[in-house]
């Protein structure tokens, strides 16, 4: 298989694609209108997560039609698991005119994209509770709730049968691991370090610098982590080949979709996932009152679950598969890196 700098969100996204019947399609007797609706299937319809798709329309509906606000953000979250694939889809697309290199980057960059509009967006409307949780709530989802669960069913799954993983691998996750740790606990424990003592006045000041700084050193360790990925010891994570289950499986040794056709198409997914990130974060609140849970709760719970969907089930899907490292690799949360 060639390799393309695929990061984790995109092998476990593969899992849930899907062969199109083009059948029909290919009756059109027009060169480019045929082409079109090729394309137009192989985008909408070359996930198993297609059936979620008519949710998007009906967001766009409710909003105009001034259906209520929890309407809105349900059915703006249900789209945004179709949205979240396709994304990863259409990078890795990119990523076969591109090459390993520049498709790494773009496979990172899109990997969250969701979480990420969702967060600007937040951060817009000066909702930082939803952007902190949100945050928080993608790296726990991601380390307990799909890693044990990836782990407990993937167990069950292959009773028996010993579930090797890579201990490299393992040592680079850990290492970038604790240093998110380090540098998201430093601020906070600036700040209960000075608040007693003579500097109190100034402990505010302080944890913010020192907050810019750790954030400046993780975009930097992050950088180094995409270089020793994609280009100094990319043997190290070649992903693990999955097994053709069924005839459903999609080849993923050549590019289905052009590279303009691609680019066209990842614009199009983008605006659309902004337009229903922009619903979400609008209407969170009155979601809040309506269920009587707090916004916190929904940022930390919901959100996350929804922004990584593919991600989640793609970990599962492999642990199954007996793909233990493949398994862990998609549960990693990205925001620690």
């Amino acid at each position: 298989m060639r390799h393309l700098g695929r990061t984790a969100h995109n092998m476990s996204s593969s899992s849930l694609r899907k062969k199109s019947d083009t059948s029909l399609v290919r009756k059109v007797p027009c060169a480019a209108l045929r082409g079109f609706l090729s394309t137009l299937q192989e985008v909408l319809f070359g996930t198993k997560l297609f059936v979620l798709f008519p949710a998007v329309l009906l967001a766009v509906v409710a909003r105009y039609m001034r259906f209520g606000q929890v309407w809105l953000f349900v059915l703006s979250l249900i789209g945004l698991i179709p949205l979240a694939e396709r994304l990863s889809f259409l990078t890795e697309q990119i990523a076969f005119y591109t090459g390993p290199t520049v498709g790494g980057l773009l496979n990172a960059t899109f990997g969250n994209v969701t979480e990420v509009i969702i967060a600007l967006f937040a951060l817009r409307e000066g909702k930082i509770t939803v952007v902190k949780c949100s945050l928080l709530g993608s790296i726990l989802s991601n380390l307990l709730l799909v890693l044990g669960t990836s782990l407990f069913f993937g167990g069950l799954a292959n009773l028996g049968v010993e579930q090797p993983y890579d201990r490299k691998q393992a040592d680079v996750s850990t290492g970038l691991l604790i240093l998110g740790v380090l540098c998201q606990s430093m601020p906070l424990m600036l700040r209960y370090a000075v608040s007693a003592g003579e500097h109190a006045v100034n402990s505010d000041d302080s944890g913010l610098v020192l907050s810019r700084a750790c954030s400046v050193l993780m975009i930097l360790a992050y950088g180094a982590y995409l270089y020793f990925q994609l280009k100094t010891h990319r043997q190290l994570f070649e992903p693990q080949e999955v097994e053709d289950d069924g005839d459903d499986l999609v080849s993923e040794d050549e590019a289905v979709l052009g590279f303009t056709s691609a680019m066209v198409w990842l614009a199009v997914m983008t605006v659309i996932t902004a337009l229903l990130s922009e619903y979400v974060v609008s209407t969170i609140e009155a979601a809040s009152k309506s269920w009587e849970l707090s916004v916190s709760f929904i940022s930390i719970i919901l959100i996350p679950i929804v922004g990584n969907a593919a991600e989640h089930a793609g970990a599962i899907i492999f642990a199954f598969k007996n793909k233990l490292v493949s398994s862990i690799r998609s549960s990693e949360p990205v925001h620690t890196h």
